[in-house]
């Protein structure tokens, strides 16, 4: 079938994709630069698959680095791009750090690709594109209007991919636009692994649990929700994995579009407050948690409309809010234990 790309493969996402891949059958070649993650993950990736996916240190900024890539790995049919940085509050500290890295990387990997003759692409979008929407639950045709520069790189980065689809025929592709992903797989061998402070709220709440951190802050609690908490689309990991299988298997059929856009997310939206207690049901783990101000770069609310993946793509969200908080806390417990990391 040909080898697939996976750019930021030992990150989250990315990692759990690669097992999702390799179940399916395809050969995967994991193209990162460890900034932001371990890796150990291959390993990970191993443990479950009893395949060990072929590394590449590089950086999607480096033209050099992807011909080099490219050169050494030239049966590779389709890439699945996630490398990005990827906080909320970065971005609106180091704009120029986000548009150089996000942008400037995106338009780098959709030249080697035309170098190289690769002709479908699945790229790492986010719900972040939307803003606050004017509607909820927020469907693909509703206005673009991101609030942070991340958000902004994201958008960018979907209308580069779609000229470039439309300016190049033959080569097509597919934008998932992610909701708020959590979680772990459930061996426990791979799941969420911020280095630093966590900027995502389900490992700041297990490593509060289990004693890394003092307390959980929750940004805001004067939103206009039910409980003054910022409301998300909470998403497990392994089935937005499962999503780029989906994909992969859209862009090989001719009757799809060149080029397409998804929501990935439940459907429904829960505030920081029910995941918390979420967890402390799922887990039978108290938790200390305290209030401060409105982050930066954060929407009030948003959840999804994912009816068209459902319906284009066979694919649906289908893991509990209380079994994914569960295997989250079933990889802190795994990796700090193994690492002696408390």
């Amino acid at each position: 079938m040909g080898k697939i790309l996976v750019t930021g493969g030992t990150g989250y996402i990315g990692s759990h994709t690669a097992v999702r891949l390799i179940e399916a059958g395809h050969e995967v070649v994991i193209f990162d630069n460890l900034s932001n993650s371990d890796i150990g993950v291959l390993d990970g990736i191993k443990q479950i698959t009893g395949v060990m996916p072929q590394f590449i240190k590089g950086d999607i900024t480096s033209s050099g680095d992807l011909d080099s890539l490219f050169e050494t790995c030239s049966d590779i049919v389709a890439v699945i791009h996630f490398a990005a940085l990827k906080a909320v509050g970065e971005s609106v500290e180091q704009p120029l750090l986000y548009y150089r890295n996000n942008v400037g990387g995106m338009i780098n990997l959709l030249e080697a690709c035309g170098r190289h003759s690769v002709s479908q692409f699945v790229f790492s979008s986010s719900c972040t594109v939307y803003g606050q929407p004017d509607v909820l639950p927020v469907h693909e045709g509703c206005a673009i209007r991101p609030e942070s520069p991340y958000g902004y790189t994201k958008r960018i980065s979907e209308e580069i991919l779609r000229h470039a689809v439309e300016a190049q025929p033959g080569f097509r592709a597919v934008s998932l636009r992610y909701f708020n992903p959590i979680g772990a797989h459930p061996s426990a061998c791979i799941g969420e692994l911020p280095r630093g402070v966590p900027n995502n709220l389900l490992p700041f709440i297990t490593q509060t649990a289990i004693g890394l951190r003092h307390e959980l802050k929750v940004f805001g609690r004067d939103y206009n929700t039910p409980d003054g908490t910022c409301v998300r689309d909470y998403i497990d990991v392994n089935d937005l994995a499962d999503a780029h299988v989906k994909a992969l298997a859209y862009l090989s059929d001719n009757n799809s579009l060149p080029y397409d856009v998804f929501n990935l997310g439940t459907g429904t939206g829960l505030s920081v407050l029910q995941v918390i207690g979420a967890f402390q049901k799922a887990t039978s783990q108290p938790l200390n948690y305290s209030f401060a101000p409105r982050r930066a770069g954060d929407v009030e609310q948003v959840w999804a409309d994912a009816t068209k993946a459902n319906s284009t793509l066979g694919w649906y969200a289908v893991t509990s809010v209380y079994d994914t908080v569960k295997s989250a806390w079933e990889w802190e417990k795994n990796y700090r234990s193994r690492n002696n990391k408390f």
